[in-house]
């Protein structure tokens, strides 16, 4: 600190150290005001005039206060903001290692699991196409008349000739009732030519007999003239007793040829009448509709009270009662493309997927290729047949046929687990996947299996729907954290 010069007394109003003061107030450390005073002496004027020379030599030594208060402060803050910085970094650090730190995440690519079959692996091709009955009719009537009865309905299994429907038949039974009458009747006027007829040849016997001894007593009756043994009257008549015989024998003969020709007539008539009878149960029969094969209902056409017409001539009449088929016959008729007739065949192998029984294979083989080609679509039809039946499957279904280079056995008719082939990698010289198992992978060694096209058979290693990695890259371990990208095949 710097020594002052002892103030007088006289100079009581200034104090040592007040310029220090106000020097501090005024922001100008280091340089100490000093206002002298005015009524000091001449000498206190030198030696204060050489204190303050003084004063500037010892103000280098002495302590800058006021420095070391403005500093402070600013010290103070930048700890302040060394701290916050230390705990932000702090909280960092554990949110990343509660989100795992140096665990790596790999981004993958997902498969799956699925059902394969092994036909894939002998297919040559594939086609779409529909299921169709190849007997199939509308059933109607040949008569014109009201539905009276319908004996069936949608899906109803009928026999060839069984009764499905009436129509009503009052009129064609009358006609039928009266053509069964003309023939009755006919009959029995047959019967009555038949018995004048008889009458008739029994006459005839009568008339030669009776011509017979005509002839005898005209003999006698001669040989007696001839010896005057009797009058020529006699002899007259005995010929006319002949004469009248032989006109009663040629009128008998008559009335047999007269009855013969009656019982001709009768038995026309017995001809004519028996085909009308057989023309009235012909249309009674029509007014009965029968099924024309054995078969299934597929649909009503017709119901009760509605007017049913032979070709539906009139707008507000029917023209087939029911829609049948027989599901024996069922074949998919299948479009294939021209490309591929090469590849097809009579009795080639076929296996048939149903869209509606996805789980279903059944065999099949190629029945025909219907030799057009369609130039709208460059396709043939081929029609291939159930081998396999199944009593699921219905008309119009839509079908999925794959041709095969080669029949399949029976165990090649089940569904195998198979995953892709790009999730099959190399591990340790095996073949492995790897199986997601929530956000982590599980190494599955797989035995040998079989190819089925771009899939492999793995059998009961793993599930149908379990996912996979596909295309694992060389780094993924068991164990090791993944995150699903985009899905694969």
């Amino acid at each position: 600190m710097a020594l002052l010069p002892r103030t007088p007394p006289h100079c009581a109003g200034v104090q040592r150290g007040d310029g220090i003061a106000r020097s501090a107030i005024h922001g100008k450390p280091g340089v100490a005001a000093f206002t002298p005073c005015h009524h000091t002496s001449g000498q206190s004027k030198n030696d204060l005039f050489a204190a303050r020379a003084g004063m500037n030599d010892l103000s280098k030594l002495s302590i800058d206060r006021d420095t070391k208060r403005g500093t402070a402060p600013a010290r103070r803050g930048g700890g302040r903001l060394l701290w916050m910085l230390l705990a932000i970094a702090l909280v960092a650090a554990v949110l990343w290692l509660r989100s795992g730190g140096f665990k790596t995440v790999i981004d993958v690519e997902v498969g799956s699991v699925t059902a394969a079959y092994p036909s894939a692996a002998v297919t040559l091709f594939n086609a779409t196409g529909y299921v169709v009955p190849q007997t199939r009719a509308d059933v109607a009537s040949k008569a014109t008349g009201r539905l009276q009865t319908l004996e069936v309905v949608e899906g109803s299994v009928v026999k060839k000739d069984q009764v499905i429907a009436r129509l009503e038949s009052a009129d064609v039974e009358a006609s039928r009732h009266r053509a069964e009458a003309d023939v009755i009747a006919a009959q029995a006027a047959i019967a009555e030519a038949q018995a004048r007829r008889s009458e008739a040849q029994a006459r005839v016997l009568e008339s030669d007999a009776e011509v017979a001894d005509a002839e005898r007593a005209l003999k006698r009756a001669r040989q007696l003239k001839d010896k005057r043994f009797v009058s020529d009257d006699v002899y007259d008549a005995a010929l006319a007793r002949r004469d009248r015989a032989v006109a009663v024998k040629a009128s008998t003969e008559a009335a047999v040829g007269a009855s013969a020709a009656a019982i001709a007539a009768a038995e026309a008539r017995l001809s004519a009448n028996r085909a009308a009878l057989d023309e009235a149960r012909v249309a009674v029969e029509y007014t009965l509709i029968r099924a024309p094969f054995d078969g299934v209902v597929l649909k009503k056409e017709a119901d009760v009270g509605d007017v049913l017409a032979p070709f539906a001539a009139a707008n507000s009449s029917k023209g087939a009662v029911v829609t049948m088929a027989d599901l024996d016959t069922l074949q998919v008729e299948a479009d294939i493309a021209e490309s591929n007739l090469t590849s097809v065949k009579a009795g080639q192998p076929c296996e048939i997927q149903l869209d509606a029984l996805p789980d279903v294979r059944l065999l099949g083989e190629v029945g025909m290729v219907v030799p057009t080609v369609d130039r709208t679509k460059a396709t043939l039809m081929a029609k291939v047949r159930f081998i396999d039946r199944d009593p699921r499957v219905l008309p119009d279904m839509s079908a999925r046929v794959a041709f095969l280079s080669q029949p399949l056995d029976a165990r090649e008719q089940h569904a195998r687990n198979a995953v892709p082939a790009k999730a099959v990698t190399q591990r340790d010289g095996s073949d492995v996947v790897f199986r997601i198992d929530g956000n982590h992978v599980v190494m599955v060694k797989l035995a040998a299996g079989a190819s089925l096209g771009e899939l492999r058979e793995v059998g009961e290693a793993l599930k149908v729907g379990d996912k996979l990695v596909l295309n694992p890259p060389a780094r993924l371990r068991d164990g090791v954290e993944v995150r699903s990208g985009a899905a694969g095949g």
